[in-house]
């Protein structure tokens, strides 16, 4: 099931992975204390701007900034939409 989303320009939507459950040592992390993933999986990329072709493709995983990008929800599941600017690397 593909989603019927495009996005516009420079900008890409990102799938965020799952926040960390455990630490290293095996304690569970409370939901209070789990911080927002800087990893995901592009879904979706725009067509670039008119000199800037977009260097990031669909299934690319992805690295960015703890408070980049804006929350939106569709067909119930959270992604995060932002330039790609934004992005720092591609992993």
């Amino acid at each position: 099931m593909a989603l019927k989303v495009q996005p516009i320009a420079d900008r890409v939507l990102v799938e965020p992975s799952a926040a960390e459950e455990k630490t290293a040592g095996g304690l569970y992390i409370p939901d209070t204390a789990k911080e927002k993933p800087q990893r995901g999986t592009i879904v979706a990329v725009g067509a670039g701007k008119k000199d800037e072709p977009m260097t990031v493709k669909a299934g690319d995983t992805v690295l960015y900034g703890k408070y980049a990008g804006t929350e939106v929800s569709i067909e119930g599941k959270d992604y995060l939409i932002m330039r790609e600017s934004d992005l720092f690397a591609i992993i």
